[in-house]
């Protein structure tokens, strides 16, 4: 999200964030969108118990922001049936490997590192991807590829995967914004 905010700031990103919708009350990202002036929301589980009432609280919430397109960007829950239909072709999510190996449920952070290293993999990378109603499943928008180098961990994985999702990200949604990728 703080690349978003940065590169939207700067000038390189031609959008404005409207709104940002977190499932972790304890998340930075909270904070940090409060600090640029961007409505924060924490909608989990905690304070709708019930899946359908979380889900109209998101639509609500994105509605209310004039949310052209969401952007999934650490959010680690299954996003509801309304604000899937309502954004449909316009959820986009930023995967840490390159789809469609290495997603599903549970493939996400250090779990996505960990697979790829016990795999031998030789290259790993990043997807970003539309969002459907299955996990890491949407069409892949692009990808873009590291080396998996000798010596790697979990952890230096991680951080050199990161680095390049956030550069992917940016241009993917540069590319939409300007039109040069239809959704």
């Amino acid at each position: 999200m703080q690349a978003v905010i940065e590169a939207c700031a700067k000038g390189r990103l031609s959008a404005s964030p409207a709104v940002l919708i977190c499932n972790n009350r304890d998340a930075e990202a909270v904070g940090r969108a409060q600090k640029s002036g961007i409505p924060a929301y924490v909608l989990n589980a905690s304070g709708y118990p019930n899946p359908d009432d979380l889900d109209l609280a998101m639509l609500n919430a994105l509605k209310t922001h004039a949310a052209d397109i969401v952007v999934l960007a650490g959010f680690m829950k299954k996003i509801g049936p309304r604000v899937l239909a309502a954004y449909a072709g316009r959820i986009v999510n930023i995967h840490p490997a390159l789809l469609p190996k290495y997603g599903g449920k549970g493939m996400y952070g250090a779990h996505v590192h960990s697979a790829v290293l016990a795999a031998g993999e030789k290259m790993t990378g990043v997807s970003v991807h539309l969002v459907d109603e299955e996990y890491d499943h949407g069409r892949v928008l692009a990808q873009a590829e590291i080396p998996v180098v000798q010596g790697d961990t979990v952890d230096s994985l991680a951080a050199r995967v990161l680095n390049l999702e956030h550069t992917v990200l940016i241009s993917t949604l540069q590319r939409i914004c300007s039109g040069e990728l239809a959704l």
